[in-house]
């Protein structure tokens, strides 16, 4: 009996096999490239047609120095303000008064958005000078510099644009 010679086959297969292995690796990357994706502030995904995102107005600007950042978050324990967790950040020149950003997300959910106005435009956090907001306005002062609950910030976002409006805040 004659045995069938499979030799033919096995570099098609192989090359099946490791091609199969490398679409799963890249389809599992998007969990860690999720995060931390610096974006312009497109006002064409806020349209009627863009998709889930939050359109944010920023009103109290103070000044026309410095930098104006604006980071989405989910809304859970985990992750609302957590270093290096923030979704998408767009940060530009402060312009003095109210300022509109359009802030695209992942899919209909809950989310959280932070607002911080770098005064100097430094990078860091100096009390004294830089602002402040969130989603919802809660409460903020010298003596609750701690972030607030996620459920206070959380806003519901379907599959278009929601609208919100939040106040800046300076010590």
């Amino acid at each position: 009996m004659t045995r069938p010679n499979i030799r033919p086959f096995a570099r098609p297969l192989t090359g099946a096999v490791v091609a199969l292995g490398a679409l799963a690796f890249a389809s599992s990357a998007p969990a860690v490239t999720q995060y931390r994706q610096p974006i312009g502030n497109d006002m064409s995904k806020c349209t009627s047609d863009g998709g889930p995102a939050v359109m944010v107005t920023v009103d109290g600007i103070k000044s026309s120095t410095g930098r104006i950042r604006v980071q989405s978050y989910r809304a859970n324990a985990s992750e609302w303000l957590a270093k290096g967790r923030w979704l998408n950040r767009i940060e530009v020149p402060a312009r003095v008064g109210s300022m509109r950003f359009c802030m695209p997300v992942l899919a209909a959910g809950n989310y959280g958005i932070a607002v911080r106005h770098d005064v100097n435009g430094n990078g860091g956090t100096d009390l004294r000078t830089d602002g402040g907001a969130m989603s919802n306005n809660p409460s903020i002062n010298l003596f609750n510099l701690g972030k607030p609950n996620f459920r206070k910030t959380a806003i519901s976002v379907g599959n278009e644009v929601t609208s919100i409006r939040v106040q800046m805040r300076y010590m």
